[in-house]
């Protein structure tokens, strides 16, 4: 005969003040709320201004902080993310405990079209870094908002007017500048490399404000080769997927740095595409610059991976083995 033992059920009744902030909460036919119950197998009862929580009083505890949290960010002006990740964003701040919640959750990046917020412990100190360095190092798996949160950051320095421009580069092929043999003019042969920060901008600035600042030269792209023998004032510079730039790429591209600039470099590790026996500038740089004064550097795992959670647990079988 098998003893089970049994799980202690309770129920809890939650008032919001502000209807128009609990409706974006609970989202269309209260599809928010489905999603808890199925991820913590509790009920969820919306009547009026209130929600009933019930089920193991575990559960129960969990879906009363996520729904506080989740309540508190939208009446601060957080948007519902359009790919439906309110509840597992939620859920992931309250496995990492109070603390961590409280000092991650509520700063965020302000752009033209939204605020953006950490969605993990690793993004916000991450972030944390990227308004107290001058110099900032991201490196992590693809997912983990390592160039994205980068590119929401100059977005807000162009607003408030910080800086004067944003300036994208990265290795334009994997293993060096070979850029002759594609068609068109230079912008023309480095925009399919720059795809996810062109993605990043027009997700947080209008289209034609992003159009305008191009040819503005307010948001520039730099070929990485291009770079060399400039001065970079009053510029916010992303190096991105700099795990393929050589040391001498990465020496030069770091000492462009002017007055009044700010330089993120981004990368993973595991992904270096350089020919066999040749150095990652990435990899050589950290080494490096580990304690220099105004140099933070981040290293992002699966933890942070934001993206569809099968990725996260990809990446962890993955990082298992090294």
């Amino acid at each position: 005969m098998r003893v089970v033992k049994a799980v202690k059920s309770t129920s809890i009744r939650m008032e919001f003040e502000d209807n128009g902030t609990l409706a974006r909460l609970t989202g269309e036919h209260n599809q928010n709320l489905a999603r808890l119950e199925t991820e913590l197998d509790v009920s969820l009862d919306s009547f009026g201004n209130s929600i009933t929580v019930s089920g193991p009083s575990a559960a129960v505890k969990t879906a009363r902080r996520a729904l506080e949290d989740i309540y508190r960010q939208l009446g601060s002006g957080a948007q519902v993310p359009e790919d439906g990740s309110l509840i597992s964003d939620a859920l992931r701040w309250v496995a990492a405990g109070d603390a961590a919640a409280d000092a991650g959750q509520g700063k965020g990046v302000e752009t033209w079209r939204k605020k953006i917020i950490a969605k993990t412990p690793g993004q916000a100190a991450y972030l944390d870094l990227l308004r107290k360095r001058e110099v900032v190092f991201g490196l992590g798996p693809a997912g983990t908002g390592k160039t994205y949160m980068a590119v929401a950051k100059a977005v807000e320095s162009l607003k408030k007017r910080e800086i004067e421009r944003i300036v994208l580069s990265r290795p334009a092929v994997e293993a060096g500048e070979r850029l002759g043999f594609l068609p068109g003019d230079m912008k023309e042969k480095v925009d399919p490399y720059l795809r996810p920060l062109y993605d990043a901008l027009y997700d947080m600035m209008p289209a034609d404000k992003v159009e305008r600042m191009l040819v503005s030269g307010e948001i520039e792209i730099a070929p990485l080769a291009f770079m060399r023998g400039r001065t970079l004032s009053a510029s916010y510079v992303i190096i991105d997927e700099a795990q393929n730039t050589t040391p001498v790429q990465m020496k030069m591209v770091l000492t462009r740095l002017g007055q009044d600039s700010r330089m993120v470099i981004t990368g993973d590790l595991s992904q270096i595409d350089l020919p066999d026996g040749q150095p990652s500038g990435l990899a050589d740089a950290v080494g490096r610059l580990d304690n220099v004064e105004g140099v933070g550097i981040k290293h992002l795992s699966g933890k942070d991976v934001v993206r569809h959670p099968v990725v996260a647990r990809i990446l962890n079988a993955y990082e298992s083995d090294s």
